[in-house]
């Protein structure tokens, strides 16, 4: 007997080697620049149970294990050469009318919950792409469409259910073991043990608007210049992601996305500063049901290999900034992936901010705008055309370091930051090293940026 069946002999659930049916689509990282990462094994788990024993087993065979969620890691963290924990049949939801509290699996996806959640009407904030998990997006920190107005998604969270690397189970909460609750809001996933469910406090899902507005790219600065300016004063029920973006052998493209959760005449007015000074090619201003809006926000990509960059920042970008992102959008080398490369601004602020740094392990509560700059490329693509992208998105990154701190979002993880500790937590890097230590004192949890 091998210590693989060892293992199965533990488990409800399905243990799939290389070779066998479904191993590739269970372990497969959502960005295909870590596609070569071949684990060892991949264990379905059928329940929080399985949960447990497949940790105190990987444990005692010395062999190394990291939950999988949605898949999402940016850096591919949740596939590695060892025991993959697939999480993704924690998929339970149940919602509680009375209290508003939904409790929901460890493993379950947007596209599930939104499903779940909409016959109730009830929501908090949510991923906008389906198949983002639960588990990252919440130990993150988790900022959505509606976090100006209802915060993150960690900061609905009431309690979680965590396996331990002893292989004991806990609930943290307020109350019961409060310093890993702590941690477990902003202090990212995988860190601390196997987050096997999920409670939040849900509220009625708010009716609004959303827009889309597209500009041709000689618009660019004065477009992002405007609407930071509209989003330093918008109220907190508006929230917007501007961007500037490119594609192989197409001209460069300006956009606005947002989310208000008012009607679209409010909406109108809020943006007519930008119509001021440059009508939009397209503009698509609409009144949506919450549920409207979920599916027409929802994210979408080409797929294949990507990187990203961020940067938090306390004020706006100033035309120096925006200018020196233009200019180096407009000189991406491009690649064989339809996404392309760009740069965009999400507008953070309203009640992300009103939560003092230290009440959870997210640090950015005073960020303004989330800079993200990404670039992508084709797995076929040339070993040269890899390397010009990603020397291309490093040196925007510390270009942008002139008009923007250097910290960033841990649910954007980016492999190539070196000082990441300081980046992704800022002054609560120092307490989650002590969580680390109370709960996983022999670091049975890690992987490459683990705390």
């Amino acid at each position: 007997m091998t210590a693989w069946d060892t293992l199965r002999g533990l488990v409800d659930g399905e243990l799939r080697l290389p070779g066998d049916h479904g191993f590739g689509e269970a372990t497969a990282p959502v960005n295909r620049r870590f596609a070569a990462t071949r684990p060892t094994a991949v264990l379905s788990a059928a329940h929080a149970g399985d949960v447990a024993r497949a940790v105190g087993w990987a444990r005692a065979a010395s062999v190394p294990l990291v939950p999988r969620g949605g898949g999402h890691s940016y850096a591919g963290h949740s596939a590695h050469p060892g025991l993959v924990l697939d999480l993704r049949r924690l998929s339970g939801i149940r919602v509680d009318r009375d209290s508003g509290r939904v409790t929901v699996g460890g493993g379950t996806q947007m596209k599930a919950l939104y499903a779940g959640l909409r016959p109730w009407d009830l929501t908090f904030p949510l991923g906008n792409s389906g198949t983002v998990g639960i588990g990252g997006l919440t130990l993150g920190g988790g900022v959505t469409t509606i976090s100006r107005a209802h915060g993150l998604t960690c900061d609905a969270l009431v309690s979680t259910d965590v396996v331990l690397a002893d292989g004991t189970v806990v609930t943290a909460s307020e109350t019961e073991h409060p310093d890993l609750f702590w941690a477990c809001r902003g202090g990212g996933g995988g860190n601390f043990g196997v987050n096997t469910s999920f409670t939040f406090q849900a509220r009625p899902a708010p009716a609004g608007s959303t827009c889309l507005l597209l500009w041709s790219w000689p618009h660019a600065v004065e477009v992002l210049a405007t609407m930071q300016e509209i989003m330093l004063a918008a109220p907190e029920a508006f929230s917007a992601r501007i961007g500037i973006a490119r594609s192989a052998g197409e001209d460069g493209v300006v956009s606005v996305v947002g989310h208000h959760l008012g009607p679209a005449s409010e909406l109108r007015e809020l943006l007519a500063p930008v119509f001021a000074v440059a009508a939009p090619d397209r503009a698509d201003i609409e009144d949506r049901d919450f549920w409207e809006a979920a599916t027409y926000l929802h994210h979408a990509s080409e797929g294949g290999a990507f990187a990203a960059r961020t940067r938090c920042t306390p004020h706006a970008i100033g035309d120096d900034g925006v200018e020196a992102l233009v200019r180096a959008v407009d000189k991406w080398p491009g690649s064989g992936n339809p996404d392309g490369a760009g740069a965009a601004l999400f507008a953070w602020g309203g009640a992300i901010g009103r939560v003092p740094v230290g009440a959870t392990a997210f640090p950015h509560r005073d960020t303004r705008f989330l800079l993200s700059l990404d670039t992508s490329w084709a797995e076929d693509d040339a070993p040269d055309v890899v390397q010009a992208n990603l020397d291309w998105l490093h040196a925007l990154h510390a270009e942008a370091g002139e008009f923007a701190p250097d910290a960033s979002y841990v649910n954007f993880t980016d492999p190539d930051l070196e000082d990441w500790r300081g980046a992704y937590y800022g002054p609560n890097a120092a307490r989650l090293a002590e969580v680390k230590r109370r709960y996983d004192p022999d670091r049975f949890f890690v992987f490459p940026q683990a705390v």
